[in-house]
């Protein structure tokens, strides 16, 4: 059983960051890529961010680029999701989830793992 659990969500001004941390535990296993989603009220889950855990590699929502940069410490079986220049429009829950692929996938229904989630609210 693998656990996920996510921390660092909270209420920011627009313009500000916040950084996301989930860290996971239970069954290790070899290869693996995370993922960050957010479901906005009303709105369908979407992709955000995602990393190839063992190579490093990244992918982003076209919405995040250049705002937002995913990262991973394997000391500490943990993954962050850095976000800058929050917007109003980047009000959600944020969840991460886990794959056991290394292929970076971008449907929520790819990934088997999942954390509970945490709420990120940006005023403007």
């Amino acid at each position: 059983q693998v656990q996920l659990v996510e921390s660092g969500g909270g209420l920011v001004q627009a313009g500000g960051s916040l950084r996301l941390s989930c860290a996971h535990s239970g069954r290790t296993f070899g290869n693996y890529a995370m993922g960050w989603f957010r479901q906005a009220p009303g709105k369908e889950r979407e992709f955000v961010a995602g990393i190839q855990w063992s190579g490093g590699s990244a992918r982003y929502a076209e919405s995040v680029k250049g705002r937002f940069t995913i990262s991973g410490d394997n000391a500490k079986n943990t993954a962050y999701l850095q976000m800058n220049n929050l917007k109003p429009e980047d009000t959600a829950v944020y969840y991460c989830a886990a794959r056991i692929s290394a292929i970076v996938a971008t449907t929520d229904g790819l990934y088997r793992y999942w954390g509970q989630g945490t709420q990120v609210t940006v005023s403007s």
